[in-house]
């Protein structure tokens, strides 16, 4: 608003302060006027009364005194003329003002009446008889006579020459005060145009406008300041660039970091994140059943935070979610000697737990593998050498499980060589355009038996666009196989297995659904591992017979069709794996 400017403050300040000054100085010349104009009316009147003196002194003709007092009286006054006693004489106006006196009336006046008895002159206002109005009145002693001269004239007659002197002070002052409004208002608009131009320029800086320059108009201190606002404004586009590169540098840096970064403030909100971390979050979102774009801090974070804050050192950690590790290292960010938060390091320490493992396990799971196979073997063979199985049709069993379990031994050998190629890279692709429906089709009802006898409901969900897809159709159908097979395997008798198939921009995204018994979170990292088995126990019973290769080879067919797998699974409530085919793959 106006009264809120600068414009309107400069302005009323310099008219507030003329103002002042103006009412002063008029009403000291108001009291000097006035003043002066008492003093010469006094001086006026006693100089005409020194002259009828002068003039009585020199004539001895009374008719000629009284026509010569007439004329050098002024129109507005009136004289009298006391010669001795009852001797007495006084002029006459036309309009008979001011009212005339009497000689009684002077000599009960004392002040008046000294003129006389005491040749002193006087100068007195005083109100006549049977009027209301004041009077000036002068009065000097005739020389060598018993007599005086008495001057007196109306106050109304210096009240108007006061009034007449007033109102052309008042005129000259308002007149005065509306010339210093203009010129206080222009000087105002002077002075602050470069400061509105400085404002605007500060809200297009505001704006990120850092090539906004406020123009120079002046050479005083006004101009002095829009010269150092447009170095500001350079300086600080120069600044935010360099930060904008070093930020753009940080974020790079993050980015590209295999390890998570996560900074965070002392109440625990998140400031800063890269991938890794944000995939940890999900993880840990996933994993308890909240929401990922929640802002809460996850429960083992906020501990060592706090812990943090208050030992101010760096603590290190383990965490493990969805079946992988995580090592966390914590360190406290300072603000000077103030905490303000700390910085988070997740490190996916999987792989190192998963060699570790497969170091142990290898050796025992091929061992293992191979054992029992070879124990058949070895001991079905010896009942036929020793002639245990005595007749052609107990000899035909026998054979036929030594038959069997070697079968099952070149399968494992024949896995294992599959595996080997694929890990080499060795695999070779027959791309080829399929028909997406019949493709599937084919697979489901392939198990549609399998899953009747498991007492479980198979079915599909088929979102895709376009039916046609290029992939290597016995590969997809060797992965499709083995995640059917396990799903039902493992789906409790009433299961649902689904098996869902979406359309996005570059890849086509198909994922298999179970709710069996699920996968322990511990063992989650190493299900696409040679040898992988659920079944701890390594009994195999209702039907989950296998080698444990099947979802490393079917991972591996996905690399190498420059795909991805992932798996998601929660104890009792089933297990989800996902891969995705790329629509456009290219061979090297």
């Amino acid at each position: 608003m106006f009264w809120r400017s600068v414009v309107f403050k400069l302005w009323f300040t310099i008219l507030l302060l003329v103002s002042f000054v103006l009412l002063i100085l008029t009403i000291l010349l108001l009291e000097f006027f006035q003043n002066y104009h008492a003093e010469e009316a006094e001086r006026n009147l006693m100089q005409t009364a020194t002259k009828v003196s002068v003039m009585v002194e020199q004539y001895d003709d009374r008719d000629l005194i009284y026509e010569t007092t007439e004329r050098i009286k002024d129109p507005s006054s009136k004289i009298a003329l006391v010669f001795g006693v009852d001797d007495f004489w006084i002029s006459e106006n036309r309009d008979n003002s001011p009212p005339s006196i009497s000689y009684d009336w002077l000599m009960s006046e004392e002040d008046l009446s000294s003129v006389i008895t005491r040749d002193a002159e006087v100068k007195k206002q005083v109100v006549l008889p049977g009027s209301e109005n004041k009077v000036m009145i002068v009065g000097t002693k005739l020389s060598n006579q018993e007599g005086a001269v008495y001057v007196y004239q109306s106050l109304n007659v210096l009240k108007e020459t006061t009034r007449q002197t007033t109102k052309i002070i008042w005129l000259a002052a308002g007149v005065a005060l509306i010339l210093t409004t203009i010129f206080a208002f222009f000087l105002s608009s002077r002075i602050t145009s470069p400061l509105i131009k400085m404002r605007e320029g500060a809200f297009e800086l505001a704006k990120g406008e850092f090539n906004t320059k406020v123009p120079i108009l002046t050479h005083d201190e006004i101009g002095e300041l829009a010269m150092a606002f447009n170095r500001m404004g350079r300086q600080l586009k120069f600044h935010i660039n360099a930060l904008r590169q070093e930020k753009e540098q940080v974020s790079g840096i993050l980015s590209s970091m295999a390890d998570g970064v996560l900074t965070l403030n002392r109440k625990g909100n998140i400031m800063v994140s890269n991938p890794p971390a944000e995939k940890f979050l999900e993880d840990w979102h996933y994993e308890n059943d909240s929401q990922e774009d929640d802002i809460q801090l996850p429960t083992e974070l906020m501990d060592t935070l706090q812990k943090v804050v208050e030992t101010e050192k760096e603590v290190m950690r383990e965490l493990s979610i969805q079946g992988r590790n995580w090592a966390m290292i914590m360190t406290p960010l300072y603000d000077q000697s103030y905490i303000r938060g700390a910085v988070a390091v997740f490190r996916d320490v999987t792989d190192e737990r998963r060699l570790d493992k497969l170091r142990k396990d290898f050796i025992a799971n091929v061992s293992h593998e191979l054992r029992t196979p070879i124990s058949l073997l070895q001991g079905y063979s010896e009942a036929i050498v020793d002639d245990i199985a005595e007749s052609k049709e107990d000899k035909n069993e026998l054979a036929g499980i030594i038959h069997e379990e070697s079968l099952r031994i070149g399968r494992l050998v024949n896995e294992l060589l599959d595996l080997a190629r694929m890990e080499s890279g060795n695999i070779q692709l027959d791309l080829e355009p399929v028909q997406m429906r019949s493709f599937l089709d084919r697979i489901v009802k392939k198990f549609s038996g399998l899953a009747r006898d498991k007492d479980v409901t198979l079915s599909l969900e088929n979102s895709l666009r376009s039916d046609q897809v290029e992939f290597d159709p016995d590969r997809i159908e060797q992965v499709f196989t083995n995640l059917i097979d396990n799903a039902i395997k493992h789906s409790f008798s009433g299961g649902v297995v689904t098996i869902t198939l979406n359309e996005e921009v570059k890849e086509i995204v198909c994922s298999v659904k179970d709710t069996g018994a699920g996968i322990p979170s511990a063992d989650l990292p190493f299900v696409f591992e040679r040898f992988y088995k659920a079944d701890k126990s390594r009994k195999r019973e209702n039907g989950k017979t296998g080698t444990g290769l099947g979802l490393a080879i079917a991972k591996n067919i996905m690399d190498a069709h420059q795909g991805s797998m992932t798996v998601k699974s929660k104890v009792g409530e089933g297990t989800t794996f996902t891969f995705r085919i790329p629509k456009n793959i290219e061979l090297p």
